[in-house]
């Protein structure tokens, strides 16, 4: 399965815990990569400077359009 979407998030948060919760009840948790802010792969960006205050936030791949909390089942569902 395709990774659709990066959920950005950080060790030990639990509103991230919930957002992960709250999109698998709409979709497959396989379309999602939870992306560490803090430990992250993507090196050459400041994830902490740019969502640290945001966390969690939901970004769909297929144009970049972001969703930061807070949110809802209703909201995941129109976004993606």
């Amino acid at each position: 399965m395709t990774i659709e979407y990066h959920l950005y998030s950080s060790e030990g948060c639990h509103l991230c815990e919930q957002a992960l919760d709250l999109f698998t009840q709409v979709t497959n948790q396989e379309v999602v990569k939870v992306i560490d802010i803090v430990d992250n792969e993507l090196n050459e960006i400041n994830l902490v400077e740019l969502y640290g205050v945001h966390i969690p936030v939901l970004e769909r791949l297929s144009d970049n359009t972001k969703l930061f909390w807070p949110f809802n089942i209703e909201q995941i569902k129109t976004f993606i």
